[in-house]
């Protein structure tokens, strides 16, 4: 169909949604071709516009139809987006749902060889070989560890743009805090001194707090692929500290090595690593039941993925959830504030890239179901 075909029947399915035209008309101009991707200057597409009027029904038929759940407007807004700033929470949870079968959808494709070189219309993800999305790309970036003017402690990468991004910055602090107490405190096993695994060592926040917590661990392995990183570790003694075990490499290839897998399982596995996406993140998952020392052992993992936007956070927050349950793990959440106001927002990032911008980190901590 002409482009400028699609156009007129894009504007005018937009405009007949926000003008609360009935549902059969905008059946028709579904049926008559009007696309679902399209969206206006302002960069308003159908669900768009159907999250405006608060129709969970027309919400309903266009997901159904094929409506693109995660375009974003030029304000950076999903119609998801929209949905939760006007309080509807029936249009917001069918969008929501939408992007959960897609990602679940999405990642078991990525599971799989494909079956040509055509790139497929449901792979909405653009690859990214930056140092901020490619392992390899960041193994081989410069890292910078320094003190900002507000005297937080932080780990920088510098971009290709100039722009810097936080590796790991310490207004984490307090995510790993209560991370480390959920993992560790109650533990039945704390007693005998905990076996612990943690992969990525990015500032040593969460290492130090496994270090001191009531009973030193009788194990504490770190995985860290970074030579910056290392190089740090070293400088700050971590290679001569009691019972830790420092073992370089990307885990990928760390967790099929003999010297690794000589030391047996762990009662607590926690991961955050940099430059990796989901599909990593998942790959790990599917390692754990190899790694978690029976039903008492617990896992998390930093969950910041996608954290600069609501509805891709709570979709990701639930697709991990989902892929966690298929390997038998049952996972607890609970609630993190780190809302801060406009002014402590700057000390926090300072001129670096935003990487987290919700006010409530959700803190998942898994076991095996027993």
């Amino acid at each position: 169909m002409d482009q400028t075909v699609l156009t007129e029947l894009g504007t005018t399915l937009i405009q007949a949604i926000l003008e609360k035209e009935p549902i059969l008309n905008i059946q028709d101009l579904i049926d008559a071709g009007a696309p679902l991707w399209f969206q206006d200057n302002e960069g308003i597409s159908p669900l768009h516009a159907a999250a405006y009027v608060g129709n969970d029904e027309l919400v309903r038929l266009l997901i159904e139809e094929g409506a693109v759940w995660n375009a974003v407007d030029n304000l950076g807004d999903t119609a998801g987006d929209v949905a939760l700033s006007l309080n509807n929470e029936a249009c917001y949870t069918l969008i929501r749902d939408a992007g959960i079968r897609a990602e679940l959808v999405l990642t078991l494709l990525a599971s799989r060889p494909p079956l040509s070189q055509t790139p497929s219309s449901l792979l909405i993800h653009d690859r990214d070989t930056s140092a901020v999305a490619s392992t390899d790309a960041f193994l081989a970036s410069r890292l910078h560890f320094t003190t900002d003017s507000n005297g937080q402690e932080i780990c920088l990468l510098k971009l290709a743009d100039g722009g810097e991004v936080g590796v790991m910055m310490g207004w984490e602090r307090e995510i790993m805090r209560k991370t480390v107490d959920e993992l560790c405190l109650n533990h039945p096993k704390l007693g005998e001194g905990l076996r612990i695994l943690n992969v990525g060592f990015g500032l040593g926040i969460i290492d130090d707090m496994f270090q001191s917590i009531s009973k030193s661990p009788s194990l504490h392995v770190i995985i860290e692929p970074h030579p910056d990183v290392l190089a740090h570790m070293k400088a700050r003694g971590w290679h001569e500290k009691r019972g830790l075990k420092i073992m370089e490499g990307k885990w990928q290839d760390v967790l099929l090595n003999k010297e690794f897998l000589d030391l047996g399982k762990f009662d607590v596995v926690y991961t955050d690593t940099f430059a990796e996406n989901y599909d990593e993140l998942h790959k790990f998952f599917k390692c754990l039941p190899n790694l978690l020392d029976g039903h008492s052992a617990r896992f998390s993992f930093f969950n910041g993925l996608a954290a600069t936007n609501t509805l891709f956070y709570d979709v990701y927050t639930r697709v991990s959830d989902c892929h966690l349950s298929e390997i038998e793990l049952e996972v607890r959440w609970s609630d993190v504030d780190v809302d801060v106001s406009s002014g402590e927002e700057q000390e926090r990032w300072g001129e670096t890239r935003k990487y987290f911008t919700q006010p409530i980190y959700r803190l998942p901590i898994a076991q095996l179901r027993a």
